[in-house]
């Protein structure tokens, strides 16, 4: 396996889908000359062209409306949002026209294309930049919504999104541009809707996805150090969801905390909590907790926006709690 960045995982999954099929271009502000305002498109231009490789101006709904069009007529769109707040813009376009196209034509317009840009809080950029876009999202039948947070599930999670003949929300962790990971060197497609076991453990189920695997992980290794075993069930694709790799785990644990990066109202852990207690409440031998966002749009002081987000000390006073270890 190569070792490469979250952003390089990316790059690979373009390049090798767009060389691939030539039915597949790439869209939306600053993707060609300027490599991408993350840098996911570096070096695409100069291989495929300005054909494929397309600058578009600084209009989310038009270009969002453009990609729609191209799909509808065959094409395999990627449109990058610069950041998935600002494609709050374009949503028209995202709900109202890709999602419904294929049920509103009768099954006559397949809609092959990709909504992919970060999502997610960085570091102090503001309550308007800094917003978790998954439940939201997700809660709209015709989409499916996907948020990779490892390098490796980046690049197969993109490449099978790009030959989906579905609208694919891809939801990038903005803060996992540059971390680090193995990725196979072959071509490889991960499935969509299928989670995956980031580590098995005994005593308590730790669900999430996207940028909270990392933090997840740093809980397990940290309540490791006090014989307490974690089990990460990273969830990777929001919807659809792999319900059935949730009930094995908390079948297996009988207890669950539920981490997640978003706002707690409606948000992607009520969902999961949901499915838990319909299909596991015999198995639990403990509540359900939820770990997420403060609910308050995020705070642009440094130590304000740190209190609000969801970390690894709260996670394992969750983990605490549902084994009543205080």
């Amino acid at each position: 396996m190569a070792v490469m960045t979250y952003r390089e995982a990316l790059t690979s999954a373009l390049r090798e889908e767009l060389a691939r099929d030539d039915r597949v271009f790439l869209m939306g502000e600053e993707v060609a000359q300027y490599n991408g305002a993350y840098k996911v498109s570096k070096g695409l231009l100069d291989e495929f062209g300005p054909r494929r490789i397309v600058d578009t101006p600084i209009t989310e709904l038009g270009f969002a409306g453009v990609g729609v069009g191209a799909a509808m007529v065959g094409l395999r769109p990627v449109v990058e949002f610069m950041t998935w707040n600002f494609a709050l813009l374009a949503l028209d376009e995202v709900v109202n026209a890709a999602a419904k196209m294929l049920y509103m034509s009768g099954g006559q317009y397949k809609m092959p294309m990709v909504f992919r840009g970060p999502n997610g809080s960085a570091l102090q950029l503001g309550a308007q930049h800094s917003q978790a876009w998954e439940s939201w999202l997700a809660h709209i039948p015709g989409l499916k919504v996907l948020t990779p947070g490892t390098p490796a599930d980046a690049k197969g999670l993109l490449k099978s999104a790009i030959r989906d003949d579905n609208p694919v929300v891809f939801l990038e962790g903005e803060m996992l541009y540059n971390t680090k990971g193995e990725v196979p060197e072959e071509d490889y497609l991960i499935r969509i809707g299928k989670a995956d076991l980031k580590r098995e453990g005994e005593h308590c189920t730790i669900v999430t996805h996207g940028k909270m695997v990392l933090v997840a992980m740093q809980v397990a290794d940290a309540l490791a150090k006090d014989d307490i075993s974690i089990e990460v069930v990273d969830l990777r694709t929001i919807r659809p969801m792999d319900v059935e790799a949730i009930a094995q785990s908390v079948q297996k644990t009988n207890r669950a905390v539920v981490l997640e990066e978003g706002w707690e109202i409606c948000g992607v852990g009520a969902q999961v909590v949901d499915f838990i207690q319909r299909e596991c409440f015999d198995d639990l031998d403990a509540p359900v907790i939820r770990v997420h966002q403060e609910d308050v749009p995020m705070p642009y002081a440094k130590n304000l926006e740190k209190a609000a987000k969801p970390d690894a000390a709260k996670t394992i006073a969750a983990v605490r709690k549902v084994m009543y270890l205080d």
